[in-house]
């Protein structure tokens, strides 16, 4: 049995992997087990989800959407994804806050590593969460809600603390969007006027391969009530034609652009279900610096473009809101993403991504936890103030390190 990542970089280690059909089925897994993790879509780009023991997938567990009017909230079984759950909100007339750029990942997986949209007024998917069921490591269930003191540990919790079977996300009313493209966004106007593109829409990103004075397109999505924006805007131009983020790969993978309206959950991810998303062949890496420090994190990724053009495929910035889950890149402070999709050669970007972090430094910048970083354990401990509270809770919840693994244990006792 070969059990790999999406991109294919991480081989894991598992002896088996166990697709129970019930909760009760994985509280007796779990019981049993003397060291498991459990495995999402396997979107993660480094070994967070990786065991020499047992893995658990949850995509066999029955299919739970159950919206409640009375609280404006869907709880959601732990094994679905984001595609196939959202379509269902929005024909009952609801949306979620946000989305990540692809539809394909797992609910529980992305917010257990704390993954993202755009906006700045939009947090992490995760801050949608309000309450989860959780497996502890002794096989029992808990129910855990915003006035539970587990409550800002157990939703980012890099699946540390026993496995999520369902969760329960809050609503709003459904909407529609219109997503603009533009093309060629001078570097100096992004920095001159930085706040003001990034605060323009409901959703915005920045993409760039760092080998030019551009930024290559900006993704602008905005409510469908809203004008039409200008044909010329901070200097890019508006695209002629559907655009795909990585240059040379076809649009036809990409959600609708050029302000055809649909709803929210056709618009705010990048990418459509049915299609590979990104380029396929890639890795990622992601790090997290306070939006108020955005223009110098971008000058100074902007001086290591030799270096990083050459190993890239494309970069995107983002900003979120901030939160207050103890694990989340936006805990405590509003955010901008600095993400960058490499070409697959691992051995080729190591060495860059150690010259990021060390031009992010300064910044206090927060590695993304489900992607590739080098930056050090007791660094990562520096950048995440509340990992040693969520280290010991992981001690409380699992006193014999069922959950850990070679990936985790050093993150969080460095």
């Amino acid at each position: 049995m070969v059990i790999t990542n999406w991109a294919g970089n991480v081989t894991f280690s598992a002896r088996r992997l166990h697709r129970p059909a019930s909760v009760a089925e994985v509280r007796e897994l779990v019981a049993d087990a003397d060291n498991f993790r459990v495995l999402g879509s396997g979107h993660s780009f480094n070994p967070i989800a990786d065991t020499t023991g047992d893995l658990i997938s949850l995509a066999d567990l029955p299919p739970v959407i159950s919206i409640s009017s009375d609280s404006e909230t869907v709880t959601v079984s732990a094994g679905l994804r984001y595609g196939e759950v959202v379509p269902r909100l929005h024909a009952a007339g609801y949306a979620l806050h946000n989305l990540g750029s692809l539809p394909h990942i797992s609910i529980a997986g992305a917010c257990a590593t704390g993954t993202h949209g755009s906006g700045v007024a939009n947090g992490t998917l995760a801050s949608a969460v309000v309450a989860l069921d959780l497996v502890t490591a002794d096989g029992g269930l808990r129910t855990i809600t915003r006035d539970d003191e587990l409550f800002p540990a157990g939703v980012v919790s890099l699946g540390a603390l026993g496995v999520v079977t369902s969760l329960t996300l809050a609503l709003r009313p459904t909407f529609d969007m219109a997503q603009y493209v533009y093309d060629d966004l001078p570097y100096a106007a992004a920095l001159d006027e930085f706040d003001a593109i990034m605060s323009s829409a409901y959703s915005v990103s920045l993409f760039t391969d760092w080998a030019g004075p551009h930024f290559n397109q900006v993704w602008v999505k905005q409510l469908a009530s809203a004008p039409a924006p200008p044909k010329h805007w901070h200097g890019a131009t508006l695209a002629d034609a559907p655009r795909h983020p990585v240059p040379g790969m076809s649009a036809e993978s990409c959600t609708p652009q050029l302000g055809e309206p649909g709803p929210w959950h056709a618009r705010l991810p990048h990418f459509k279900l049915e299609f590979t998303p990104s380029s396929g062949e890639e890795l990622q890496s992601e790090y997290f610096v306070p939006r108020d420090q955005a223009i110098l994190g971008l000058a100074a990724l902007h001086r290591l473009r030799d270096r990083i053009a050459p190993v890239l495929q494309i970069s995107e910035i983002r900003t979120i809101a901030a939160d207050d889950l103890w694990l989340s890149p936006s805990y405590g402070r509003d955010t901008v993403a600095f993400h960058f999709t490499w070409v697959k050669d691992t051995e080729a970007v190591l060495p860059v991504l150690r010259e990021i972090e060390a031009a992010l430094a300064p910044f206090d910048a927060r590695p993304h936890w489900g992607k590739l970083f080098t930056m050090p354990p007791e660094v990562v401990a520096t950048r995440y103030g509340r990992l040693a509270d969520f280290a010991a809770l992981t001690t409380r919840l699992d006193p014999n390190a069922k959950l850990q693994n070679p990936f985790l244990t050093p993150h969080l006792h460095p």
